[in-house]
């Protein structure tokens, strides 16, 4: 295999940088992008927009933005090392949990097409799959959806030798890929399939390969090492609810924060008691028995709204603009 000339790769990288793809990550991470200026008098320049960490966009003077040079390179590795950072530590005062309704299950598949599209997988990788299940010849086939369950204790972060994985205080258990060496081990622990391995090379832009990685979405995906369901944490860090409870429109998923005894549904936006809403439905996880505690439950599939239909997929509209921009109440 040829070896990848690094003064091309680094010059490569300065390049994408010199495209203002990152500059108001820049601005905002503080690596000097924004200069000061010289005098009081000094004339203003027109005002460009830039993108800052947290998704918002801000007006910058023109005068006050330095060139790309050497300075936004070592800003690549103070943005790399905020983000490992907040995303290791999580948010603090939550611990997050979902509820899966399998009587409104139809498999329309909207949930695994978003959690693909924001986590760029490949097509024949899954963050969360949609099962059909069967529980016994007597009773009649339903369908489930599997994500991560995000278990309070993950075996899967116990065999990690290089502490690539982990729980958050939050009770999100993430990947750093810039720490997996690929040897699967964490894969071989989880007792419910929930991980994948990047097998091949992502399907990337040479452009979309050199932003700086996000542990929170786990972007951009790496060949030889691990992923999985994260519980759309980038998400949560703004008050939004993960991807596929967005993007299912028919109300399978309710989210939120176990400490607050809420959880909110995707398609309505209606916010219950999840202590209620368990109770009240017989809510269970999934074997149980083993110790793991997962935080992902399921509400039986009891009185369904739609009827099974054997190996195929509902073909439903997209979802309605408001879905998307749902919050965490």
């Amino acid at each position: 295999m040829k070896k990848k000339d690094k003064s091309k790769e680094k010059a490569s990288r300065r390049d994408f940088l010199r495209s203002g793809l990152v500059l108001g990550a820049g601005a905002v991470a503080g690596s000097g992008l924004v200069a000061a200026c010289s005098s009081g008098a000094e004339e203003e320049g027109t005002k460009v927009k830039v993108m800052t960490t947290d998704g918002r966009l801000v007006e910058v003077d023109s005068n006050k933005l330095q060139p790309a040079s050497e300075a936004i390179e070592e800003n690549y590795g103070e943005l790399l090392t905020m983000r490992q950072k907040r995303g290791r530590e999580g948010l603090a005062g939550h611990h997050w949990v979902m509820v899966i309704d399998l009587s409104r299950c139809k498999n329309a598949r909207k949930c695994m097409a978003a959690c693909q599209g924001a986590h760029e997988l490949r097509p024949e990788q899954h963050h969360i799959n949609v099962l059909q299940m069967q529980d016994s010849e007597d009773t009649a086939p339903y369908y489930m959806p599997k994500p991560c369950y995000h278990c309070d204790n993950p075996p899967c972060t116990k065999v990690c030798p290089v502490n690539a994985t982990f729980k958050r205080q939050d009770g999100i258990v993430l990947i750093d890929n810039h720490r997996c060496i690929g040897c699967r081990f964490c894969i071989a622990g989880c007792p419910y399939s929930a991980r994948v391995f990047n097998w091949f090379e992502p399907d990337l832009t040479a452009e979309e390969k050199e932003r700086v990685y996000d542990i929170e979405l786990n972007v951009p995906q790496k060949r030889g090492t691990i992923s999985k369901c994260l519980f759309s944490a980038d998400r949560l860090r703004k008050g939004q609810l993960p991807y596929c409870v967005s993007a299912c429109p028919n109300g399978v998923y309710y989210f939120g924060d176990k400490l607050e005894d809420a959880v909110t549904n995707g398609t309505s936006g209606e916010t219950v008691s999840f202590s209620e809403l368990i109770k009240e439905n017989a809510g269970y996880t999934q074997h149980e028995e083993l110790g793991t505690k997962p935080q992902v439950y399921y509400l039986p599939p009891k009185n369904r709204m739609f009827p099974y239909k054997k190996e195929s997929i509902y073909l439903e509209e997209e979802p309605r603009p408001e879905q998307e921009s749902h919050s965490i109440n």
